[in-house]
């Protein structure tokens, strides 16, 4: 217990796998990220549990899959994590920024939290006022919202694509960044050890980054989406459904269009991806501030974010789907002098496999019901005696999501499955051959015996994953 080093936990949200250059994407700006991918061990392969928000980080947090847990959808009652261990273990705990517990300010075990929700909040919670609301009000100025965005003559034609205007250390993810510098730098070190959960708003819509963050990416050459009639005649119905309702609707301020000009998909990304490199400045910041008060000599360091955005892929916007573009995530552990620099694991993980990972350092035992696997074996350079096969993601209808009751994925390194509740349709992909997931072949009678071997496999899954979880279960009752 002596040797248990500070944790620190950045987040963000909505950010694609493909939004690193040391990961492979030259046209990305992310010099921070890039040292973090070289200096530690990266996953390339880690699926997170759900499609939206509060389900996924929920996963996270507890350490057992949607239903398990009852989250599953974002407004879902959250109220407890494996945090309440950490500060019954002797870790000092914070939160700076987003977690999207439902209440927000629900304590969840830390010591301290400076709440920062979604930039754009409409429904649930329009009215909750958090740290970034305050610092508006202090300074006599209205945030950039919704309302405000709808006066614009070109509003519906952005795409959800906006520039910040006001004072740029006001922007949610420089505010956020700012905020747990400014508390590492002014807050005596706690006399124990130190688990903070820094988390940004970004990249999430609105795609609003200052003016100076997007001129790069405006002129650069970006990756666009490619999709054609034959890929839509192949998806599902509750997809369909979904473009559909998108199309006629403006969640997080961003509209779409069934047919996006190739200029209005450009500005989106390229507003999305310099939102990216604002936030790499701040993770940079953070790191300095870190190593400043001395923290970086024992530290484990952890990013990830808690789901993707397809910005087009596919004919969508935003997430709510099982592609992998939504699904598989960054998941970065950098700890110099504790584990190897550059590993790269290719295994199929679960971003809550990192719960594990994050008791384990603190001296704890995870539970034995726990749906998390630990990643510890990779990053002191060994195999798990039995890595995963599969990886899974569940999401529930919602306000958004109309098309079907539920959708769960299952997927193995060349295959993808995902069941449609309630519909006869759904979707099967050959990885190897499809890596893009374009060509839906759930319909096809020569590969009905792969769909009905998914299915079964998914099942025992579900069936065993709620044998495993029946004592956590019943601690609820």
């Amino acid at each position: 217990m002596a040797d248990r080093p500070h944790i620190i936990l950045i987040i963000t949200d909505q950010q694609r796998y493909d939004t690193i250059a040391a990961l492979g994407f030259p046209y990305m700006d992310t010099p921070n990220l890039d040292r973090l991918v070289r200096e530690g061990t990266t996953f390339t392969n880690s699926f997170v549990t759900a499609a939206s928000c509060a389900p996924a980080r929920a996963s996270l947090f507890t350490g057992y899959y949607p239903h398990t847990t009852g989250v599953l959808k974002n407004a879902d009652v959250w109220r407890r994590s494996w945090v309440e261990d950490l500060a019954a273990s002797g870790y000092y705990c914070v939160n700076i920024g987003k977690m999207h517990t439902f209440p927000y300010e629900t304590p969840l075990g830390f010591h301290e939290r400076f709440v920062v929700e979604n930039k754009d909040r409409y429904l649930e919670g329009r009215w909750f006022l958090d740290r970034w609301d305050m610092a508006f009000q202090a300074r006599g100025l209205v945030k950039q919202q919704r309302e405000l965005y709808r006066q614009l003559p070109d509003y519906a034609e952005r795409l959800g694509a906006f520039t910040w205007e006001l004072p740029e250390e006001l922007h949610a993810d420089m505010f956020v960044g700012n905020l747990a510098e400014w508390w590492l730098r002014t807050k005596p070190q706690p006399l124990g050890p130190l688990f903070m959960e820094i988390g940004f708003p970004g990249p999430h819509p609105p795609y609003d980054p200052p003016a100076r963050y997007a001129a790069p990416y405006l002129e650069r050459e970006l990756p666009l989406p490619e999709y054609d009639a034959q890929e839509r005649e192949l998806q599902p119905s509750a997809l369909r459904e979904l473009i559909r309702h998108h199309a006629g609707a403006d969640h997080d301020s961003a509209c779409w269009s069934e047919h996006p000009t190739r200029e209005q998909l450009h500005r989106q990304r390229a507003h999305y991806l310099a939102n990216v490199t604002l936030i790499d400045e701040r993770i940079g910041g953070l790191l300095a501030a870190l190593e400043e008060r001395d923290y970086l000599q024992d530290a484990v360091v952890i990013f990830a974010s808690d789901h993707g955005d397809c910005l087009g892929d596919h004919g969508i916007i935003q997430k709510w789907s099982m592609y992998d573009i939504v699904t598989r995530t960054p998941l970065i552990v950098w700890a110099p002098g504790r584990f190897a620099p550059g590993q790269a694991v290719d295994d199929l993980v679960q971003q809550f496999d990192i719960a594990p990972v994050i008791l384990q350092l603190a001296g704890l035992a995870p539970p034995s019901g726990w749906a998390a696997q630990s990643l510890l074996p990779y990053l002191q350079g060994e195999r798990p005696a039995q890595p995963r096969d599969y990886v899974y993601a569940e999401q529930v209808r919602d306000g958004i999501l109309t098309g079907a009751e539920q959708l769960t994925m299952i997927r193995s390194r060349e295959w993808k499955l995902v069941h449609h509740l309630g519909n006869d349709d759904g979707e099967l992909y050959d990885l190897v051959r499809d890596p893009g997931e374009q060509r839906n072949l759930w319909g096809d009678p020569a590969h009905a015996a792969r769909k009905q071997e998914l299915l079964a496999a998914l099942l025992d899954w579900r069936v065993r994953s709620d044998l495993d979880a029946r004592e956590w279960g019943a601690a609820w009752r």
